[in-house]
This record gives C-alpha cells, structure tokens and sequence, in this order.
C-alpha cells in the first residue's frame, strides 16, 4: 500500500493545482505592489486628479468651441437649422475621441510598466 495507484497521484495532482494557481496569482499580486511602491511612477493622488482634470477639459474645450461657433454662425447666418447644437454635438464627439486616446495611451503605459510574469505559460481559461 505504499504505492498508490496511478488514478489516486493524477486526482492527488488536480487537487494541488488550484491551490498552486492561487499562490501564483497572489504572488504576481505582490510583486506588482512591491513594484509599484519602488518605482513611484504615477506620482500617487495629485497624478489622478491632474489626469482626470486633463480628461474632462479635453472633453469640455472642443464642446465650448463647438458651441461659441455655432452661436457666431447663428448669428450672423440664420438658416433652417441650428448650428450650435451641431457644433456643440461635433466638439462632444472629438472632445470624447481625444479623451478616449489619452486614457488607452496611459492605460498601455501603465501596462508596459508593470513587472514580467515569473510563468509565461497561458492559462487554461484563456484558450477558450
């Protein structure tokens, strides 16, 4: 009874395993705080109040321009339609592109920032 049949070391195996992920996860976890605590990149709250102050007005300056534009042309072309709702929807949606490429250019950086996995093997989950 020494030897255990095959069966019983394959299903001994799959029972280690999740416990085994688990301590990986929790240790990239960790190396990633370690990191971040080292580095001091992201400069702490000032960084996130001035990155989102950078947002909202890239968003709120093409809409104001859009809108003082369109109340010129109003003005001083009347015509069937307004020009200002439609300026100010157009500087909305470039305000909102331009703040869209900020946020994924900091989310890349941010990524590339971060310390290599320890295991570059993929994940189960990942293949489905």
């Amino acid at each position: 009874m020494n030897n255990p049949d095959p069966e019983s070391q394959e299903l001994q195996s799959e029972l280690r395993s999740p416990t085994t992920d688990f301590s990986k996860v929790i240790g990239h976890k960790e190396q990633r705080k370690i990191h971040a605590r080292e580095t001091d990149l992201y400069g702490g709250v000032w960084f996130g109040l001035g990155f989102t102050g950078l947002v909202g007005w890239s968003t709120v300056a093409p809409t104001m321009l859009g809108m003082v534009i369109g109340v010129w042309i109003d003005r001083h072309y009347p015509s069937p339609f307004s020009w200002t709702l439609s300026l100010m929807l157009a500087g909305l949606t470039l305000g909102c592109f331009v703040a869209w490429e900020w946020v994924s250019q900091e989310q890349e950086r941010i990524a590339t920032s971060q310390p290599p996995d320890d295991d570059s093997q993929p994940s189960e989950d990942s293949s489905n």
